[in-house]
């Protein structure tokens, strides 16, 4: 059989890898090509074009890029009429992967859509093209089903595929504390540019301000290295690629830029304080059309304020240091956050996820009427 993968970011290239081993498990002859990063190629399969490529988030960003995207999804459509897989799994990056179901639909195609677009966020009108274009869409976490119920559309909630890659994560544990400051912090200011350039200069403030602080920055290798040069020379922070979890195993309490880090951070049992600044003009919009209450996947899950957000204004220098000092030092603080990331837990369960969404791929292809 062959299988066309499309993942856009960074996570994506994650959870992309995991299927791609569960599936050429259940189907060794498989071939299978994709859209995505450097973990799903060493997975196996073909790469055609790599996440670094195109990675672009926030309304600002993506109406100033819409000519690299248009070039992308040309690209894309060439190659898929060409290899003319059995099936198409796309993994979240809905911006691309909707109009690329629409294209697949329409050539008769099979489309299984893995990590759903998060409609339930915004933009509750896609759920038009997910019925049209979407034959299967498994989604990660639990309240996307009754989501979904509401709109007439069944879903299988599959475990979170991010609670098996963490299970199945070897840990370097050669990585060791500073034993020169009181406090180790990790930074994790995330895996897009525009979210590392605002997260320097914080950085810079914490590190001047905080002389019993040693910063750990959990750095990405799908940007440029030189992104991170406004910290070079700072004698209480060390930039380490490549090896988030490391760091969080290692630190007191971490700083995370809103998305997948966030969950991250709490399946690692590490208080954290949840920090972000967009564009202007992509926070105005999303404040327009964004329906949720919260913006990291940790409150959303559970459904209140486990951990502190500071977003936009309120992502200053004192709110930072403030949150961090409560985490560290008031242990009801601690102790509240610990307990909601055992509730976090139990939400998602344990299932074995990439399995569960290879045999869903699989055996929709094998009974795929003639």
């Amino acid at each position: 059989m062959k299988y066309f993968l499309i993942a856009g970011e960074r996570s994506g290239d994650v959870y992309g890898a995991n299927l791609i081993e569960a599936m050429l498990k259940k189907d060794p002859s498989a071939q299978i090509v994709f859209y995505g990063g450097d973990q799903m190629k060493a997975a196996g399969g073909q790469l055609l074009s790599h996440y670094k490529e195109s990675t672009i988030m926030g309304f600002y960003e993506v109406f100033s890029n819409l000519w690299v995207i248009k070039k992308k999804l040309k690209t894309c459509k060439k190659q898929l009429l060409e290899f003319h897989p059995d099936a198409v799994i796309f993994i979240d990056y809905p911006g691309f992967n909707l109009r690329m179901a629409a294209f697949a639909k329409r050539q008769g195609l099979q489309t299984i859509y893995y990590i759903s677009p998060k409609i339930w966020a915004w933009n509750k009108r896609r759920i038009k093209d997910i019925r049209l274009f979407v034959d299967k869409l498994l989604v990660i976490f639990p309240f996307e089903v009754p989501f979904y119920k509401y709109l007439n559309y069944p879903v299988e909630y599959v475990g979170n595929p991010l609670v098996e890659h963490i299970e199945n994560y070897n840990l370097d544990t050669s990585f060791k504390r500073s034993p020169n400051h009181r406090w180790n912090i990790a930074f994790l200011p995330g895996s897009r540019k525009q979210e590392v350039n605002n997260s320097i200069k914080m950085i810079n403030k914490i590190a001047n301000q905080r002389a019993d602080i040693f910063l750990w920055i959990a750095g990405v290798d799908n940007i440029p290295v030189n992104l991170y040069d406004g910290i070079i020379g700072l004698i209480n922070v060390r930039l380490v690629i490549g090896k988030t979890y490391e760091l969080l195993n290692i630190c007191d309490v971490a700083i995370v830029t809103s998305g997948t880090a966030t969950l991250e951070a709490a399946l690692w049992n590490i208080p954290q304080v949840v920090c972000y600044r967009a564009h202007p003009v992509s926070y105005l919009i999303a404040r327009c059309l964004v329906k949720i209450k919260f913006i990291s996947l940790v409150n959303l899950i559970v459904n209140k304020e486990a951990v502190k957000e500071l977003i936009q204004k309120d992502y200053t220098i004192e709110n930072v240091l403030t949150e961090i000092d409560l985490l560290i030092m008031d242990k009801a603080r601690r102790k509240q956050q610990l307990a909601d990331y055992q509730q976090l837990n139990m939400i998602l369960g344990r299932q074995k996820t990439s399995i569960i969404v290879a045999e869903n791929i699989i055996n929709m292809v094998r009974i795929r009427p003639l």
